[in-house]
């Protein structure tokens, strides 16, 4: 059954206008999914985002399922950053959550591991002309692929993308699946992530700035993700609702996807598009505290960044990730 939120008509791009004016200058623009490359007016979308919010680093995931736009469209983009004289780095990451046929059984989709290699084949081609274009792999482990991952991030490997990251299959509000069971025991995923980690050390510090950065959070991010499967609580204070804001495609404003539509901070059609007006409302508030009393926890990525930033204990991990 679909959500009543979902017969609401998506932000339109004079919409979207309107909020990134209110919102101001941003250390890393996030466009998630679905498949972002689906929408018409992406690459403007981004011109937006180059022209007001003016982010160090922009990132998207991507089905892999249209190379030739996906190709296409991120040419577009790296000349948007190259006509605003941004040193704005664009990451791209499409997904890989299996070989061959077990990926397209996993994504519901037959040829989509023929065309994720298509893809990056592409994405690559165009990192020639421009260096600051980022080309990685991100794999979901779930319960359908956990006790594979040995051999997923071996061929990984052998494609030699700038970054290869996971995440941890999780149930979110805003993926209507907080009725599915597809998160992965601990065991299961502290013995996964054992090897991954292992091999994404390997060449550490002959990588770019940018991808010894990322590995060193991640790192302390697997970490996390053990303790907080285990524990079933929040291991390190989470700052969702502070540090970071995600703004659904019928303007809503959330904490994080996934409390999503169950704690939204406000809506911006109801504030004349004014994100400040809902950041500092007293709804807003109210989700804050909510968080960081601890009545909520979760393994989510993006956030997990910022809490570890925020926390002097997972930054020294960090540090010493990237040092030793």
């Amino acid at each position: 059954m679909k959500h009543p939120t979902l017969k609401k008509k998506e932000l339109t791009f004079r919409e979207i206008e309107k909020i990134f004016k209110s919102i101001g200058h941003l250390y890393f623009f996030n466009i998630s999914g679905g498949e972002p490359f689906l929408r018409k007016d992406l690459v403007k979308i981004v011109e937006l985002a180059c022209k007001y919010l003016t982010p160090k680093i922009i990132h998207t995931p991507t089905n892999a399922l249209m190379p030739e736009v996906i190709e296409k469209e991120t040419k577009k983009i790296m000349e948007i950053i190259k006509k605003n004289k941004l040193k704005t780095v664009f990451t791209i990451k499409p997904s890989f959550d299996g070989i061959g046929a077990k990926h397209d059984e996993i994504r519901g989709v037959k040829g989509n591991f023929k065309k994720v290699l298509e893809t990056l084949k592409r994405l690559k081609k165009l990192q020639k002309d421009y260096p600051n274009l980022d080309v990685g792999l991100g794999t979901v482990i779930s319960k359908f692929n956990v006790k594979e991952i040995k051999e997923i991030v071996d061929y990984a490997k052998k494609l030699s993308v700038d970054s290869y990251i996971n995440e941890i299959g999780e149930q979110r509000s805003e993926l209507f699946n907080t009725d599915m069971d597809i998160t992965p025991s601990a065991d299961d995923y502290e013995k996964a992530i054992k090897y991954f980690s292992a091999k994404i050390k390997q060449g550490f510090k002959t990588n770019k700035k940018l991808t010894k950065s990322t590995k060193a959070f991640r790192l302390v991010y697997y970490d996390l993700v053990s303790k907080i499967l285990r524990k079933k609580k929040q291991v390190i204070l989470c700052y969702a609702g502070l540090t970071n804001a995600h703004i659904n495609p019928y303007g809503e404003v959330w904490p994080c996807c996934i409390l999503g539509y169950k704690k939204p901070m406000g809506d911006l059609r109801k504030v004349n598009y004014d994100f400040k007006k809902v950041w500092y409302s007293k709804r807003a508030d109210e989700v804050r505290n909510y968080i960081q009393n601890g009545k909520c926890y979760c393994p989510l990525a993006n956030q997990a960044y910022s809490n570890i930033l925020c926390n002097f204990k997972s930054m020294l991990e960090v540090l010493r990730n990237m040092l030793f």
